[in-house]
C-alpha cells in the first residue's frame, strides 16, 4: 500500500487515484475552480520551437491617409448690376456710364457673377459698389532729382551691408546656407563601449547576467517526426537539472536530446538521460561538454515567503534566454499534473507564481532575489470549457506558474545522480476512501478483498491511527482533500519526522508520524 492508495469502502483497491478529479487544460482543477486546470507547459509530441515570424502578432496597418477637400477661395459679395452708381469714396470722379463707353475686360480677369442675394441682416453695412477703377491721370515721365539719387546710394549701401553680414551667419555653420546641410545635435548619451553592461546585482538585470549562461534550451527528438522543447539549468558535476515530461519518451530508436547553451556563440552539445523521476516530475541529463559554464548556486526553498521577488528563465515558446520576474503568489499549492505520456502525472507541492511561464519554459529555473535556484518550472493553468471567462481553452500564461520546490528537486537529483534510478515514493502507508465527501482525509474502513486499510507495521500503524480516521493537517498545514495530503507527503524524504491532526469520533489529536517508504 502506498501514500496515495485510494479506496472505497465498497471497492477497495492499491491505487485509486485521488477524489478530486484530476485535472488538465480541459476539467475542473483541485482546488474547485471550474474549468482551471494545470498541464506541463510543454511535453514531447507538441513542438514549441515554432519560427518566430509565427509567434509574433503583425503590427497594425496604418490607417488610409484622410482625404481633404480643396479649399476654395472666398467669393466677394457684388452688388446687383442693376444698382444705380452712387458717389463712389475717395475722391475719385464717377466713372463713366458703362452704356455710353464700353470698355473691354482688363486681359487676365474674368467678369463677376451674378450677386447671390445677401443673408438675412446684409453684411454688416452698405453693400461696396462695385465699379472698374478709372486709371490716375498720365503725368510727363520726368528724371530722378539729384537729392532722390544721394537717397538711393544710402539705401543701396545699408541693404547690401545688411546682406554681406546675413551671408556670413548663414555660412558660418559648416560653410552652407542650406538647413538641411546643417549640423544638428538633438542631445542625449551616447554608448561607452561594446558588450554586456554591468549592473547592480540584486536588479533583474544584474541576476539575469549572472544566471543566463548557466540555462540551457533542451530540444528533443523521438525519431518518429515528434519531439518539443524545454529548459535546463547546469549544477555540479557538469550535469543539467530538468522536467520529466521534457525528455520522457527519450529511449535509443533514432532519439536524440540537443542542449543549446545561451552564450550568444550558438554552442550546443548533444545529451543522455542520467534518470528521471515522473511522480516529481524531475529528470538529470548529462551533456556531452558544458564549456566551462559555471553551475548555478542553489538555494533553499523551505526560506520563501509569498511576496518574495522571483525571477523564470527558459525558452517559451522556443525563444531562448528568455526572463521573466514576478513574486511568490502562494507556498504549498497542490498541483496534480496532467500527463501526455499515459501516466497519472506529477503531484507537486509547488511554488506558485505570476512571473510569466509558457510553453518552453518547463525544466528552466525560478531563481529569488539572489539568483539562487529556489524551484524548477514545470507547471502552468489552463482556461478550459465552462470556466466562464468567456473563452474555450487558453494553455499560455495567465500569471498562474507552478514551480517544484528546490529542496524537493534537489533530493531527488541527487538520488538519481547517485543510483540511476528515482528514489522510492514517500508513504504513510493508508489506503483513502474517496467516498468521502467531507473536509480532509478520511482513511477507508477496508483494503483490497477485504484487507486493512492500513499497512500493519507502516508510519500509521505505528503512529496509532485507524480506519474511519480523518485526517485534517499535516505539519500545521490544512489538508482539505487527498491531493493536499498527497503533495505534502511526496515532498519530504522517507524518515522525515512529520506531525499529522486527525479527527476521530468528533474529537481532534494531533501525532508525530515517521515517513516511510
Amino acid at each position: 500500500m502506498t501514500d496515495d492508495n485510494r479506496g472505497s469502502a465498497n471497492t477497495p483497491q492499491d491505487d485509486v487515484p485521488p477524489r478530486e478529479p484530476q485535472v488538465s487544460g480541459e476539467t475542473a482543477g483541485s482546488g474547485g475552480l471550474a474549468g482551471i486546470g494545470f498541464a506541463a507547459p510543454d511535453a514531447p509530441g507538441t513542438m514549441t520551437d515554432q519560427p518566430v515570424d509565427q509567434l509574433l502578432v503583425p503590427a497594425a496597418q496604418p490607417a488610409s491617409p484622410a482625404t481633404y477637400g480643396t479649399e476654395q477661395p472666398p467669393r466677394p459679395g457684388f452688388v446687383p448690376h442693376d444698382q444705380p452708381p452712387q458717389e463712389p469714396r475717395g475722391g475719385w470722379p464717377p466713372p463713366p456710364d458703362p452704356r455710353m463707353h464700353q470698355q473691354p475686360a482688363p486681359q487676365g480677369w474674368r467678369q463677376p457673377p451674378p450677386f447671390q442675394t445677401p443673408p438675412p441682416g446684409g453684411f454688416g453695412g452698405p453693400p461696396p459698389n462695385w465699379a472698374s477703377v478709372p486709371a490716375p491721370p498720365n503725368r510727363p515721365r520726368q528724371g530722378p532729382g539729384f537729392g532722390m539719387l544721394a537717397v538711393m546710394a544710402v539705401i543701396v549701401a545699408l541693404v547690401a551691408g545688411a546682406a554681406g553680414a546675413g551671408a556670413m551667419v548663414l555660412t558660418g555653420n559648416g560653410g552652407s546656407s542650406s538647413g538641411a546641410n546643417r549640423s544638428v545635435n538633438l542631445g542625449g548619451g551616447s554608448s561607452s563601449g561594446v558588450g554586456i553592461k554591468s549592473r547592480p546585482a540584486g536588479t533583474v538585470a544584474g541576476i539575469a547576467q549572472r544566471v543566463l549562461p548557466s540555462v540551457v534550451t533542451i530540444k528533443v527528438s523521438l525519431g518518429n517526426g515528434n519531439g518539443g522543447t524545454g529548459s535546463g539549468f547546469l549544477v555540479n558535476g557538469g550535469y543539467i537539472v530538468t522536467n520529466n515530461h521534457v525528455v520522457a519518451g527519450v529511449s535509443g530508436g533514432g532519439s536524440s536530446i540537443n542542449v543549446v547553451y545561451n552564450d550568444q556563440k550558438s554552442s550546443s552539445t548533444t545529451a543522455t538521460v542520467v534518470g528521471a523521476d515522473p511522480n516529481t516530475d524531475v529528470a538529470v541529463i548529462k551533456p556531452g561538454s558544458t564549456f566551462g559554464l559555471p553551475a548555478l548556486t542553489l538555494g533553499n526553498s523551505d526560506d520563501l515567503a509569498v511576496g518574495d521577488q522571483v525571477i523564470a528563465f527558459g525558452a517559451p515558446l522556443g525563444l531562448s534566454g528568455s526572463v521573466t520576474s514576478g513574486i511568490v503568489s502562494a507556498l504549498n499549492r497542490p498541483v496534480q499534473t496532467s500527463s501526455d505520456t499515459g501516466g497519472d502525472g506529477a503531484t507537486l507541492n509547488a511554488i506558485q507564481t505570476d512571473a510569466a511561464i509558457n510553453p518552453g519554459n518547463s525544466g528552466g529555473p525560478l531563481v529569488d532575489g539572489q539568483g539562487r535556484v529556489i524551484g524548477i518550472d514545470s507547471a502552468i493553468a489552463t482556461l478550459g470549457a465552462g470556466s466562464g471567462l468567456g473563452q474555450q481553452s487558453q494553455s499560455g500564461n495567465i500569471g498562474l506558474g507552478f514551480a517544484i520546490p528546490i529542496n524537493q528537486a534537489k533530493r531527488v537529483a541527487e538520488t538519481i545522480i547517485s543510483t540511476g534510478k528515482a528514489p522510492k515514493q514517500t508513504k504513510i502507508g493508508i489506503i483513502i476512501d474517496t467516498q468521502y465527501q467531507g473536509n480532509g482525509v478520511r482513511i477507508a474502513a477496508q483494503g483490497p478483498n477485504g484487507a486493512s486499510s492500513i499497512t500493519k507495521g507502516g508510519s500509521a500503524d505505528q503512529a496509532g491511527l485507524k480506519a474511519g480516521d480523518v485526517i485534517t493537517g499535516f505539519n500545521g498545514l490544512a489538508v482539505r482533500n487527498s491531493s493536499d495530503l498527497i503533495a505534502e507527503i511526496r515532498s519530504h524524504a522517507p524518515g522525515d519526522k512529520v506531525k499529522l491532526t486527525y479527527q476521530r469520533n468528533g474529537k481532534e489529536s494531533t501525532v508525530n508520524v515517521t515517513l516511510g517508504q
